[in-house]
This record gives structure tokens, C-alpha cells and sequence, in this order.
């Protein structure tokens, strides 16, 4: 049986929903922290269980059975991702699974400065520890953020952040599948796959041009001074930590950590990556 975490979050829902196409529900179970969030894959036949990362006990009945485990990355950051995660992939052995997965990402990396980075590679390095065969997927940096990063540009004309590098913006929906992919065809990848990356890499002055396309109005990319910027977003409401972990992207994407990209994403869906500005165009449109 193929376990998949997170099943009702924004990635983990999707790789569930295409994992579907390829293997029989009987073959999926999912771990969610709130079961009644997931009646529909029980409607769908797919085996539904409690599982919380911090709860042990939880998840070895939540894992039972399992061939395959894969592990969505929690959104915390800090010691407390890395133990959540670690107690994910020791359930996961101690339940008997013969291969972990893992949703990495493209720039894990101990000296990143972007926090989640050294998350991903404290998780890589215990994963490798656990004797058993694992696939840590190499993720391309989530387009969904340019959403969040775009601010009050469509309203101001002005897309205003600190000064940022090349991104290689990849949707969830791409990755998911790419997922689906890997998990129907085990033991694909051993180890880190290579970066799972949309063709290529864009910075905010690419998107403030391509949202000036798509609207016909000029979006102006303004470079705002890192603390002004921190202090701006601090008074409108996000917390101070969030603000410095959303700087430290800056500075990672300064020094080129999000640059990389590959064609296996595209080889895995053999097609071409969904491009950003597909994204946009909905954004841009929405009323």
C-alpha cells in the first residue's frame, strides 16, 4: 500500500488525486491530521487514517500496512520541521515501509539562508541514516508564491520587494504529478532526485513584465531596502519571524540558490512544464 501524508493539504491532495489515476484506491491510504476533512477519499475507496507528526502512535497506525510512504514536508521551520519530519520517517520504517519519500526540495542546502532550506537537508541527511531505500523529491520553488510576493501591484501599478535573483517557479499541480509518477513506478529515483524544475527561471522584474502583458498596464518592479521592507510588512500585519524567514528568500534568491533547473520534470510528465505566465493569466483575470 502507497501511504501519502498531508493527503488534504494543497500538495498532498493533488498527489493523491493523480496518484488515482494510475493505482487502484485500494492500493492508497492517506494520513491527515483531521479525518473528516478527507471523506471523499473514503468515498473514493481510499483507505483513511489519523496520522499526526507528533503524535508516534498515531502514525504507526496510520502506516500500517505500507510499502510506500511518502512524507509531505511540514510548513513549520526550525527543529520542530526537522523532529516532525524525523518522526514521520521513523514510523515510516518501523511500520516496515521499503521505500520513504520525501518532499525536498531544489535548494536544500545546510548553509542555505532561506530557513526551510536546512530543514529539507537535516531531513535528506536522516533519511540517508535509515538503512532502507528512500527518494527525496527535488522540488522546484512553488509558483503559487508569486501570488503572495505580487502584494497590491495589480492595484498600485508597483510590484515592491527586496531585491530578489532567478526563480525556478514550478506549480503544484506539475509537481504532484510528477509525484504520482514516481510513486506508480517505484524505486525510480534513489536517493535526491535531480531538480523536478520547470524549464526556466524568472525574476520579479520577468513577472512585473509579463503581468504589464497580461493587463496592458504597466507594473513597475520598485527595490525596496531590506529592514524598510521588513518594517513595511511588519505594520501591516505579518509577524516578525515570517517577515525575517520571507527576507531570507530574497537573500537566497540573491545568491542564485533557486537557479538551478533540469529537464526531468518534464521528462517524468512528458510534456512541457506549466509556465508562470499560464498562472498569471488566471491571476490577472480573476474578478
Amino acid at each position: 500500500m502507497i501511504i501519502v501524508t498531508g493527503a488534504t493539504g494543497r500538495l498532498g491532495s493533488q498527489i493523491v488525486d493523480r496518484l488515482l489515476d494510475r493505482v487502484s484506491a485500494d492500493q492508497v491510504g492517506v494520513s491527515v491530521r483531521d479525518t473528516d476533512l478527507a471523506g471523499d477519499l473514503v468515498a473514493r475507496g481510499v483507505r483513511v487514517r489519523r496520522g499526526d507528526f507528533t503524535d508516534p502512535g498515531s502514525l504507526a497506525d496510520a502506516f500500517e500496512g505500507a510499502t510506500q510512504v511518502l512524507i509531505v514536508s511540514t510548513d513549520q521551520t526550525g527543529q520542530a520541521a526537522v523532529a516532525r519530519h524525523v518522526a514521520a520517517i521513523d514510523a515510516a520504517r518501523d511500520a516496515g515501509a521499503e521505500r520513504i519519500l520525501y518532499t525536498s526540495h531544489q535548494g536544500a542546502a545546510e548553509d542555505s539562508v532561506f530557513a526551510p532550506m536546512p530543514d529539507h537537508a537535516a531531513t535528506e541527511r536522516h533519511l540517508s541514516k535509515t538503512g532502507i531505500p528512500f527518494t527525496a523529491l527535488r522540488n522546484g520553488f512553488y509558483a503559487g508564491t508569486i501570488q503572495h510576493l505580487l502584494g497590491r501591484a495589480l492595484e498600485t501599478g508597483e510590484l515592491v520587494a527586496p531585491a530578489d535573483g532567478p526563480v525556478s517557479w514550478t506549480t503544484h499541480a506539475d509537481l504532484a504529478e510528477a509525484a504520482a509518477i514516481i510513486l506508480a513506478d517505484e524505486g525510480r529515483f534513489d536517493g535526491p532526485t535531480p531538480p523536478l524544475t520547470a524549464p526556466d527561471t524568472l525574476d520579479l522584474a520577468d513577472i512585473a513584465g509579463i503581468v504589464t502583458e497580461l493587463t496592458g498596464r504597466t507594473i513597475r518592479r520598485v527595490v525596496a531596502d531590506d529592514a524598510e521592507w521588513t518594517a513595511t510588512v511588519i505594520g501591516h500585519g505579518m509577524p516578525a519571524a515570517q517577515a525575517d524567514m520571507l527576507l531570507g528568500m530574497f537573500h537566497a534568491a540573491r545568491r542564485g540558490e533557486f537557479s538551478i533547473t533540469g529537464p526531468e520534470l518534464e521528462n517524468l510528465l512528458q510534456r512541457t512544464a506549466t509556465p508562470v505566465r499560464s498562472m498569471l493569466e488566471e491571476l490577472t483575470t480573476q474578478p
